[in-house]
């Protein structure tokens, strides 16, 4: 008989689901399926940061009927806490409040951790569909007195005489299960065979489709493609923050949280793990099909994130030389690293290339190609460790340089992470020096009629990666910092937006809306949305430069070794490089001069390239022998490196001319600094000549 089912709980506005028992704490479900509902307390009923709102009504999409009724009854914790702090009509705390019924859950925007736009997207890109798992449907033989062979036998005979497969083998668990499929198909069934050669899968009677996973294990976002491998489409698309966030925000502090503490690489491993199991378990049920129905899954990643989820410690990684466990592609059963999708099935690690090149830069060349054509592709996959590919047809050489997490608003004090209320665009008028800027989920100009009105709901936050580039573009095209990055005090007398700053000087933004707010903040959770005062100061350009001039003197590097001044044409990857202004980069002199009609965003191309290798299996082979001829270049030991960083410290460069640049862009004149004190800690200029220019 039918088991009464467990309560559906669904979270807006993620759409995340899932069933369970009566009595689970909302934050529990939350937690378990993956939704960002912060708390800072434990689950004592403390912190009231993990407030949400019951959805009441019908809910034919989710088949819900949800109320307040739906939850257990007011706790004596939520009671204490909303007389100490007050609690908003229909808002409960999700530690205290347990499951009882079907229940849409709604969780405010202030109760989110990250509030991140996780911009990864399948980027449309022409992939021959040749799949390594394929569907074979067969009538088997029925068994007879006069015939003593086996089932499997003549299911192999089946195979040949229709399918022409030969020198099968066969997974334990198909033969368990073999003799009742048979006969419920009554003889007729469908196989999974992988690679021609392996039978992974068996179901009665025609069963027509089988799924794969491509999944790009960022750092920071892990992001899942579900394709149907018979049509190659992408069927649904899920990301989530990589929950090994908590033990570091960027790879070498992972590196240094493995070396520090005895067993947490196996940790880390742990939660990289589950967050795989959980999004292959939500993309599957966005498309109404089981994780189950999953047959096989392609991965990529930087080489710490890959060696984590493969259970290896990435303790020799966090040193020179850094050597790679293995630098080949690895094809495996899922389940040996606790991905939980059909039994049987089996993944592909594509290769990584160098200790700090990995297999999401393998992904990358993988969907761009450089090896097809005469032009000189550059690749840069910007992240927290940008990973650098240059070449044609003839020779291919890669590095990565330490970037730091500044372009993604790490260490810049107005920074945070791409999310609804972030500055994403600047322009700042050259006469007057006053900004006008976009935020993130809205279409408006901040001096546009309307503007406050439309973002009253998320407030202007912070600034994310490509506003930061942006404004420190236009600071230097409006004359606010000079070619070495110096904010120019004597401006301070001309306007308002230019102030002391310490011993510096520092750029405002957005000016914070004073007392008269302090009435409106007296309503609780959006006390933090007024405006924020956001500086751009000395010490925010300085890290800017820095991350840029490690990505330029990377790029130099490469172009250095293949003795070549000029490339063809620049792909951007990854989620800050689908999102950046390209002609900004270049401004900033993140980026070498190139025609700005050849330099463009290659989407999540990492991702593109785990997908091309589960979609069409000849692409396994391609990657791998590309990968054995890209040739390394170890930033760390480049003598020259040193020189290039600091030649790019200025905007956009100390020597290169940027002819391209300079025919859509009218840079200023080079301008001397104001102070002494402002030149303080940088590098004393080599010698003259250089000055003269």
């Amino acid at each position: 008989s039918m088991t009464t089912r467990d309560p559906l709980v669904v979270f807006t506005p993620s759409g995340k689901r899932g069933h369970f028992p009566v009595g689970t704490p909302l934050l529990q479900a939350a937690r378990s399926l993956g939704v960002d509902i912060d708390s800072v307390c434990g689950g004592r009923g403390l912190c009231g940061r993990c407030q949400v709102l019951v959805s009441a009504g019908e809910f034919a999409k989710h088949g819900v009927t949800s109320s307040s009724a739906s939850l257990s009854p007011f706790s004596e914790p939520e009671r204490r806490f909303a007389r100490r702090a007050g609690l908003a009509e229909g808002r409960r705390l999700s530690c205290s409040a347990l499951v009882e019924a079907d229940v849409v859950i709604d969780v405010p925007a202030s109760s989110q951790v990250h509030r991140q736009v996780v911009r990864k997207e399948a980027e449309t890109h022409a992939i021959e569909i040749n799949p390594l798992v394929r569907l074979h449907y067969v009538q088997v033989k029925q068994p007879d007195m006069h015939d003593p062979s086996g089932d499997l036998r003549r299911l192999y005979d089946a195979l040949e005489s229709e399918w022409g497969l030969t020198d099968l083998a066969t997974d334990l668990s198909v033969l368990q299960m073999l003799q009742p499929v048979l006969r419920i198909g009554a003889w007729s069934v469908t196989v999974a065979v992988h690679a021609g050669k392996q039978i992974i899968g068996v179901w009665p009677g025609l069963h027509e489709h089988a799924y794969g996973l491509a999944v790009d294990i960022g750092s920071t976002t892990i992001a899942a493609h579900l394709c149907d491998l018979v049509s190659g489409d992408v069927v649904a698309s899920a990301g989530v923050m990589n929950p090994q966030i908590r033990f570091g925000e960027d790879l070498m502090s992972r590196v240094s949280y493995s070396m520090m503490n005895p067993g947490g690489a196996a940790l880390m491993t742990t939660a990289v793990r589950e967050a795989l199991s959980g999004l292959a378990l939500d993309v599957a049920k966005s498309t109404g099909i089981s994780h189950e129905d999953i047959l096989e899954a392609t991965l990529v990643g930087n080489p710490i994130m890959h060696h984590l989820v493969l259970g290896i410690d990435p303790v020799e990684l966090g040193g020179a030389p850094f050597a790679l466990a293995t630098d080949m592609s690895m094809t495996l059963r899922a389940n040996v690293i606790d991905f939980k999708l059909h039994r049987n099935a089996r993944i592909y690690v594509l290769p990584c290339i160098a200790g700090h090149v990995g297999a999401d830069a393998a992904g990358m060349v993988l969907a761009e190609r450089p090896d097809l054509d005469d032009a000189m592709t550059l690749l840069v996959d910007v992240g927290t460790n940008a990973e650098i590919v240059l070449g044609n047809r003839n020779r291919l050489v890669a590095c990565s340089s330490p970037t730091g997490p500044a372009f993604e608003g790490a260490q810049i004090s107005c920074g945070q992470r791409a999310a609804p209320g972030a500055i994403e665009r600047v322009r700042i008028d050259r006469e007057t020096l006053e900004p006008r800027f976009k935020v993130i989920g809205c279409d408006l100009w901040s001096d546009e009629p309307g503007f406050s009105e439309a973002t009253a709901a998320t407030g202007v936050t912070g600034i994310c990666g490509s506003g930061i580039i942006e404004v420190i573009a236009e600071m230097y095209l409006a004359g606010v910092i000079n070619q070495d990055g110096v904010l120019d005090g004597r401006l301070a007398a001309r306007s308002p937006r230019v102030v002391a700053n310490g011993r510096t000087f520092a750029y405002v933004l957005n000016a914070s809306t004073g007392p008269n707010r302090a009435a409106e903040q007296q309503e609780g959770a959006d006390a933090n949305r007024g405006a924020v005062e956001m500086k751009i100061t000395q010490t925010d350009v300085r890290a800017i430069q820095l991350a840029k001039a490690a990505l330029y003197a990377g790029i130099a590097l490469l172009m250095e070794r293949l003795g070549i001044d000029h490339v063809d044409r620049i792909r951007l990857a990854g989620a800050f490089g689908s999102h950046i202004d390209v002609k900004y980069a270049t401004i900033l002199g993140m980026l070498p001069d190139c025609d700005l009609a050849h330099v463009r965003s290659a989407g999540n191309a990492a991702g593109t390239g785990a997908r091309i290798a589960l979609l069409d299996s000849n692409s396994r082979g391609v990657i791998e022998a590309l990968v054995r001829r890209i040739e390394k270049v170890e930033t760390a030991i480049e003598p020259r490196f040193q020189q290039h960083f600091v030649e790019a410290m200025a905007i956009p460069h100390k020597v290169a001319p940027y002819t391209n640049l300079r025919k859509v862009v009218d840079l200023p004149l080079p301008k001397e600094s104001t102070s002494q004190t402002e030149t303080r800690g940088r590098r004393p200029r080599r010698t003259e000549s250089l000055k003269s220019e």
